[in-house]
């Protein structure tokens, strides 16, 4: 009688894998970025901190963005939140404190359910004094 109590518990646990799929577990394909380097150039210290970086969902599947994170608190990103169905785009909004002097590049790493996370999108410029 235990090992049948047994075999049907480690049958149960077998099949609850085998059929019970997460989301944001399953692998897109990829997902593209128009670009990856967001390059302010030289600009005055205070200036717009702000840019975009535009992405596909190249994938069969949802694409979920999981985290971004980046190297610094000097770099704030915002991703979408709900899951970006294939062949459709969704933006990351990245604002860089531009009071701080002198060159920058600053990495900021998108992790998600695709097969190529993750992937690192960089900003960089110059910040210098209003003159």
């Amino acid at each position: 009688m235990k090992k049948i109590v047994f075999f049907l518990l480690l049958l149960n646990f077998l099949f609850k894998g085998l059929f019970a799929q997460n989301i944001s577990n399953v692998k897109n394909d990829s997902i593209i970025f128009e670009k990856v380097v967001h390059d302010y150039g030289t600009i005055v210290k205070g200036s717009d901190g702000n840019s975009t970086f535009n992405f596909t969902n190249k994938g069969q599947g949802p694409l979920i963005l999981n985290n971004v994170k980046t190297s610094c608190g000097c770099t704030v990103p915002e991703w979408p939140s709900t899951p970006i169905p294939p062949g459709r785009t969704g933006i990351i909004k990245v604002k860089y404190d531009t009071n701080r002097l002198g060159t920058f590049s600053k990495a900021i790493t998108v992790n998600s359910n695709a097969k190529n996370s993750p992937v690192t999108i960089i900003i960089k410029g110059n910040i210098i004094n209003k003159q």
